[in-house]
């Protein structure tokens, strides 16, 4: 069986960080992500994927990721369920990120292009700096 997904889009807003009792990291954001075509009236749709991150990968999420920068996000999709205060049952069903990659261009907030892991890693081990000189 397989359950990975992999979205590039754009953050609607800065992550929220919070901690749980036990003091696990928790961020939460959303990726818009434009659909391939247009709707009929000729303009593009996006559609809006709600993203959880835990521990260091939290952290590291809430402070390089920003409103309206373009992300790519590994992980695999989740299902889960709770009873609301109106004693509804609600379904949530949101991807939970394993690996997050910044794609925007530096900035003068001095941020950068960097990939990691939950381990704190980049991409084949390493940090990813895009604008480093690429061979083509």
């Amino acid at each position: 069986m397989l359950n990975r997904v992999v979205l590039i889009g754009r953050l609607t807003k800065d992550p929220e960080l919070r901690y749980t009792p036990t003091g696990v990291a928790v961020a939460n954001f959303t990726l818009a992500i434009d659909r391939n075509f247009k709707n009929a009236q000729g303009e593009r749709e996006a559609d809006f994927i709600p993203c959880v991150v835990y521990r260091q990968l939290a952290e590291f999420s809430a402070n390089y990721l920003a409103k309206g920068k373009l992300t790519a996000a590994e992980g695999r999709i989740q299902v889960r369920t709770y009873t609301g205060q109106d004693g509804q049952k609600r379904w949530v069903t949101e991807v939970v990120v394993e690996n997050v990659h910044l794609l925007s261009p530096k900035d003068n907030s001095g941020g950068g292009n960097v990939s990691t892991s939950p381990s704190g890693t980049g991409s084949f081990g390493h940090e990813v700096n895009l604008d480093d000189d690429i061979p083509f």
